[in-house]
């Protein structure tokens, strides 16, 4: 294959754009919508791009791969096959995995590594399977992007890689997220009502909603006179969860506090953030927490745990408590609820701090590992 065209050619994987987890698709679609302009001198092909979707501007399409009926032996015969047939010079795997042999330099993104660190929160039949899967591609890549410092100690604990090896770059907020304008009207999604708690995420253990549904129990008690239907809204996909949530609610009496509109689109969502009294994310790991953030740009107050990645992407912008405490939960929820002047100093330090995270500073920091690898130094430096 020739190498080193007057314009080189870097690949993504554009299946990503459909991956199932949403913050992984808006940082594929931010990510590859912002560098063709940042690179005009690179081209930018979409690997394999899912039919029904419209290319992002600047890239061009690439190659499909064929169907094949399992993740793994995508990666490991019909990717290579299509990454080699699109002569590229650079391929980004933007979501966990990354084609299993070849040539061509490959830049993965590991988004967090919760599946290696926390495996009881993924009862995965193929357990093993996967989990070489996921070592094969971090350990055959020429240089990983991690989008947290918390992620990328995590990584070298879990695969023995390098510091020098991995980039942190911060996912980023922009449009559509900021506080609700006056001028809009907005709707919520059927079954909410104000005032109502939020939480945005897919629901699974590993995101422990269950201390945020007691928390939101708990302030619904103690202020029954102040706040007597405050709910919780769970936007996001079930992965198990919904059941027991529900029959705790029902358990306590108050079937009404829990509302699961599922996942959303980008305008309820939007809504929902803007809406929110508070957002709550009690996740046990995360390697980002891109909600938090999303919800600081809104102007929603946060509390979350104290856990991952979280205490570094909230900084002073919102309330931080241990993991599980529902009870110091339910009393930042409640403070926030009735102290006019502390919600609106939260509101504003949570717009400052979402301030510092922007897209396309992630672009950049992203170009800047593809323009080393097309260099040749992280190459060279592969374990």
């Amino acid at each position: 294959m020739t190498r080193s065209p007057a314009r080189p050619r870097v690949g993504f994987d554009a299946r990503a754009l459909v991956f199932p987890a949403g913050g992984v698709r808006r940082y594929v679609r931010e990510l590859f919508g912002r560098l063709p302009a940042l690179a005009p001198d690179i081209e930018f092909v979409a690997v394999d791009s899912p039919r029904g979707l419209d290319l992002l501007p600047g890239t061009v399409r690439g190659p499909d791969a064929v169907t094949l009926p399992t993740n793994l032996a995508r990666a490991a015969v019909a990717l290579p096959a299509v990454v080699a047939q699109a002569r590229l010079d650079l391929f980004h795997a933007p979501a966990y995995t990354a084609p299993l042999v070849g040539r061509t330099p490959v830049v993965l993104t590991i988004h967090d590594v919760s599946y290696v660190r926390r495996p009881e929160f993924y009862a995965h039949q193929s357990g093993v399977i996967r989990q070489w899967f996921y070592r094969r591609s971090a350990l055959r890549a020429a240089h990983v992007i991690t989008g947290s410092t918390f992620s990328e100690r995590e990584i070298v604990a879990a695969y023995g890689i390098s510091p020098t090896r991995i980039t942190v770059a911060p996912l980023g907020v922009g449009s559509p997220f900021s506080p609700a304008r006056a001028d809009i009207a907005v709707s919520l999604p059927a079954g909410v009502r104000a005032p109502f708690v939020l939480h945005v995420g897919d629901l699974h253990p590993r995101r422990d909603v269950m201390t945020a549904l007691r928390a939101v129990l708990n302030v619904r008690q103690r202020q029954a006179r102040v706040e007597p239907g405050l709910m919780l809204v769970c936007a996001g996909r079930d992965y198990g969860a919904a059941r027991v949530l529900r029959q705790a609610s029902a358990d306590a009496g108050a079937p009404d506090v829990l509302v699961l509109p599922g996942p959303v689109s980008e305008n309820v969502l939007l809504c929902l953030y803007q809406r929110a009294v508070v957002l709550v994310y009690p996740s046990l790991y995360e390697g980002f927490g891109l909600p938090v953030l999303e919800a600081m740009a809104c102007g929603t107050p946060v509390v979350a745990a104290r856990a991952g990645s979280l205490p570094e992407v909230v900084g002073d912008g919102g309330l931080l408590v241990e993991s599980g405490d529902w009870l110091a939960m339910a009393d930042a929820i409640a403070m926030l609820l009735t102290d006019a002047d502390r919600r609106q100093a939260r509101r504003d330090r949570g717009l400052a701090r979402a301030a510092e995270f922007s897209w396309d500073r992630t672009a950049r920091q992203t170009l800047e590992v593809y323009r080393r690898c097309l260099g040749g130094d992280t190459a060279r430096n592969r374990r």
